[in-house]
């Protein structure tokens, strides 16, 4: 999925992850978190972000995750919205997001 434009989804509350995604020209994903429990979770964190990215086929985006103690499910939630308004996609295919969980 091509990132077209800035977007976001989350908030900065507790137990919520702010995410917001922007075109990355020097190609890749780069992630920068910025968590209160970075030092316990943040690979983690790290790596949920990237996962779900894989998944949705992002290839070059950079990403601003501001984590206030998230789970794993509301990180891949926010992602995929975030994702999903970024590449101005409507029509979400929640089989294959399903699928995931399988």
């Amino acid at each position: 999925m091509e990132i077209k434009q800035n977007a976001s989804a989350g908030t900065t509350e507790s137990s919520d992850i702010l995410i917001t995604l922007a075109q990355n020209d020097a190609k890749g994903i780069q992630i920068d978190l910025d968590s209160s429990v970075e030092k316990q979770f943040g690979r983690q964190i790290r790596a949920k972000i990237q996962e779900t990215l894989e998944k949705l086929a992002v290839t070059n985006v950079k990403v601003s995750a501001v984590d206030k103690g998230a789970l794993d499910c509301t990180i891949e939630a926010r992602t995929i919205a975030a994702v999903y308004r970024a590449a101005g996609e409507e029509n979400i295919d929640w089989q294959v997001i399903q699928s995931w969980n399988a």
